[in-house]
């Protein structure tokens, strides 16, 4: 039980962490926001771990479009999909011992790619590419968002997850280490 309440406990406080960082960063722009949500889905699985990071993953996208910063309800089982392969890769490569710093370097580089070529395919090339013109026949997808999307989900999404990523490599062994994890 008391284990239970300690797994709510840390996811709780890195959604809340997350929504702050969201709502304070918006008008700073898609990097800047996007940095600051990787770095605590990175953080999030590397010290509250597996479950507390997928939730976290999952949940993220729905409270952006909610706050108004994922561009369309289209993208958010897409940013869904790329989040949790973001910081499963990360748990599974990274591992917990934050004395393994080549295996930390990889888990992050390859987490951050991964998670970068799985949206552009789900985003780029299947919604706005194979699937384009269905979605904009069925008024989900308006023009000037076919345009937008495009340049939302490729190299920006590289360069927040690497900075996300960079940072909580950083601070993630630091707060494990005042958890007595």
């Amino acid at each position: 039980m008391k284990k239970k309440i300690w797994w709510i406990t840390e996811t709780a406080v890195m959604l809340a962490l997350l929504v702050t960082l969201q709502t304070l960063t918006k008008p700073m722009g898609q990097l800047v926001t996007g940095s600051f949500v990787n770095a605590v889905l990175a953080v999030t699985v590397l010290v509250a771990g597996l479950y507390s990071g997928v939730t976290v993953a999952l949940i993220s996208p729905v409270l952006a479009y909610l706050l108004g910063i994922a561009p369309q309800i289209l993208t958010v089982p897409a940013i869904m999909v790329g989040n949790t392969v973001y910081v499963v890769l990360l748990y599974f490569i990274a591992g917990t011992d934050s004395k393994k710093v080549l295996r930390r370097a990889a888990a992050w580089i390859i987490a951050a790619t991964v998670k970068f070529a799985t949206l552009y395919a789900i985003v780029v090339w299947l919604i706005c590419g194979v699937f384009a013109e269905r979605l904009m026949d069925a008024g989900t997808l308006k023009a000037p968002m076919l345009n937008m999307l495009p340049a939302t989900f490729s190299w920006p999404q590289l360069i927040t997850a690497l900075i996300g990523g960079a940072v909580a490599l950083i601070i993630a062994p630091l707060i494990r280490k005042a958890l007595d994890k």
